[in-house]
C-alpha cells in the first residue's frame, strides 16, 4: 500500500529541500509540489501586468483553478520530481522563488477562492497514489487531502531561518530586509491558517540540524514504511 506524505513548514525552515532529499530515501516515491504550482499561478498573473495591489481587489472574484487553466498553467513530474510549465514553457527556479512572488504568494493564496483547485489536487494525489508513494509539498494540505498518512510541519527558530535563506540567497542580501519580509509571510501564514497543527500533525523542529541529511531524518524516523 502506496502512503501520502504531507510536509508544510514555516518560511526558511528547509521545507523544499528536505522533500528533494527524501526522495533519495523513500522507494518508489515522487514529489508533487503544490506551492510551485501555486507560484507559478500568481508570477504568472502578475506577469500579465496585473500589480499585486489590483490582484487584490480582483481575486476574491478568481477562482484559481480556472486561472490556472486560462493562463495554461499545467504540472507534470518528470524525474520523479515536479516540473511546471506555463503556456509549455518550462518555469525555472529562479522565477518562482522570486521575493516579490513569495510575498504576493502569502497574500493572495489566504483571500482567493482555492476550492476547485484544491479538488483538483486532490484528484492528483489519488492518481499518483495508485503507483507512487507520494510525497506532497505545500500550504493548507490537510484541507486539500485529509487523508495524510503523515503531516509533518518543519520549523525552526527565526534567526536559524534567516541565516539559512542568506545562504540561499548567496548572502546577497540585506539580513534585516529579508527578516521582516520572514515575518511579513509568517504572519500571513498564521492569518490564513496554514501553520494549523491537527491531531495528526508531527512537527518537526530542525533549528539545530546541520545538514539536510540531518533535518530529513528527524523527519524520517516517524515514517514507517
Amino acid at each position: 500500500m502506496n502512503i501520502v506524505i504531507g510536509i508544510e513548514g514555516y518560511v526558511g525552515a528547509g521545507k523544499t529541500a528536505i522533500c528533494k532529499e527524501l526522495l533519495n530515501k523513500i522507494p518508489n516515491s515522487i514529489l508533487l509540489d503544490g506551492g510551485s504550482l501555486y507560484r507559478a499561478i500568481v508570477y504568472s498573473l502578475m506577469q500579465s501586468g496585473l500589480n499585486l495591489d489590483n490582484l487584490k481587489q480582483q481575486i476574491k472574484a478568481m477562482d484559481i483553478k480556472q486561472i490556472m487553466e486560462k493562463l495554461k498553467v499545467q504540472i507534470s513530474i518528470e524525474n520523479r520530481n515536479t516540473v511546471i510549465y506555463v503556456d509549455g514553457r518550462k518555469m525555472e527556479e529562479e522565477e518562482l522563488q522570486s521575493t516579490n512572488s513569495s510575498i504576493a504568494v502569502s497574500e493572495l493564496g489566504t483571500i482567493a477562492n482555492n476550492k476547485n483547485l484544491y479538488i483538483f489536487g486532490k484528484n492528483l494525489i489519488d492518481e499518483f497514489k495508485q503507483k507512487f508513494n507520494v510525497i506532497v509539498s505545500g500550504r493548507d494540505l490537510m484541507a486539500i487531502y485529509p487523508n495524510l498518512d503523515y503531516h509533518f510541519l518543519i520549523t525552526a527558530s527565526l534567526e536559524e531561518r534567516i541565516h539559512r535563506k542568506s545562504i540561499k540567497y548567496h548572502e546577497k542580501v540585506d539580513l534585516e530586509e529579508l527578516k521582516q519580509n520572514i515575518q511579513k509571510r509568517d504572519e500571513l501564514q498564521e492569518k490564513a491558517g496554514y501553520y494549523k497543527r491537527y491531531e495528526k500533525t508531527i512537527v518537526v523542529d530542525v533549528t539545530n540540524c546541520k545538514t539536510i541529511e540531518d533535518s530529513t531524518n528527524a523527519v524520517l524516523r516517524y515514517i514507517k514504511m
